[in-house]
């Protein structure tokens, strides 16, 4: 991808919230309806538990409401609104149009579908946004997986959930937060991890772990690159909440160790467009970022798509 022209605005984080499914569902739970165990799910995902319930818009005025109110911002004045989301509620209209009018913007609004690679989507689109003269736009990742979920599938129920997670974006007078970017997508991998219009998700999972570490640490590789930096110097590192495997795989093969990455995956399962978010903003106990920090958001997801970012926490 190319380098940020030094020239261009830049923008950083003023606000943040998350919301989560309303009904928690341990492994336990699982076992009850389905040739499973605690102990097998959590050896293979990493995961203990995962909310679901909550339509996509409902989730995402609530994370999007918390963001504006730490913003302390009126929210006439975001100029824009991205809606990363692989679960719309209706096929017509977008859900960001239902979002848009539920918290009082007046601004234009649009969803994103790169599946799990979706809020860094919207993260760099929302950046292109205000290098074009926005001052905030508001970006929020949400999906509600279980409605596309087969519940009798021990090889999909067992890893995906509900969740949202938002963001104001402002302007800045300097460079901004961003040093450096990579989108992706490989259509060649569709086939692999997909759902028909009316239908459940379907995966062929080893190939999708296969294909997901390499194209992770492809991405996050290029961002570095851009951004001019190496891993060492990363303080943090937000991947996409797929599998605790692939987290683990594809940061040691980055060289990044684990102490600096934020994993919540136990608590939230694979929240698809919501888990980069739910990952950085979430009070799960999760690595934070401090002022100054380099931070690297890192993703793939069904398309197959791969999205990261280099972000300098707090930068002006």
């Amino acid at each position: 991808m190319p380098t940020i022209p030094s020239n261009v605005r830049g923008a950083r984080f003023t606000g943040w919230g998350v919301a989560l499914g309303e009904k928690i569902v341990t492994n336990d739970d699982l076992a009850l309806t389905m040739e499973t165990s605690d102990e097998w799910i959590r050896e293979r995902t990493g995961i203990h538990r995962r909310h679901i319930g909550g339509s996509t818009a409902a989730m995402s005025i609530e994370s999007g409401s918390a963001a504006l109110a730490m913003a302390g911002i009126d929210p006439a004045s975001i100029d824009a609104l991205v809606l990363a989301t692989t679960t719309p509620d209706r096929a017509v209209p977008a859900t960001s149009a239902t979002v848009q009018n539920a918290l009082g913007l007046r601004c234009g609004a649009f969803d994103v579908n790169a599946a799990c690679s979706g809020f860094v989507y919207g993260l760099i689109n929302a950046h292109g946004l205000i290098a074009l003269g926005a001052e905030r736009v508001l970006v929020i990742g949400t999906d509600s997986l279980s409605r596309v979920t087969d519940w009798t599938d021990r090889n999909t129920a067992i890893l995906f959930a509900d969740g949202s997670g938002a963001a104001v974006l402002e302007s800045t007078s300097g460079h901004g937060q961003l040093l450096g970017w990579d989108l992706d997508a490989d259509g060649s991998a569709e086939e692999i991890l997909f759902a028909e219009i009316g239908g459940f998700i379907r995966m062929d999972g080893k190939e999708v772990f296969r294909r997901a570490v390499r194209i992770m640490v492809d991405s996050a590789q290029k961002s570095m690159k851009a951004a001019g930096i190496t891993a060492d110097q990363l303080s943090v590192v937000v991947p996409h909440q797929a599998n605790i495997r692939i987290i683990t795989s594809a940061c040691d093969k980055l060289g990044v160790p684990m102490e600096k990455v934020s994993v919540v995956v136990h608590e939230t399962g694979n929240t698809s467009s919501a888990s980069i978010p739910l990952a950085l903003f979430g009070d799960f106990g999760q690595v934070r970022p401090k002022e100054g920090d380099l931070v690297l958001l890192v993703g793939f997801g069904a398309g197959m798509t791969a999205a990261s970012a280099v972000l300098q926490w707090g930068a002006q």
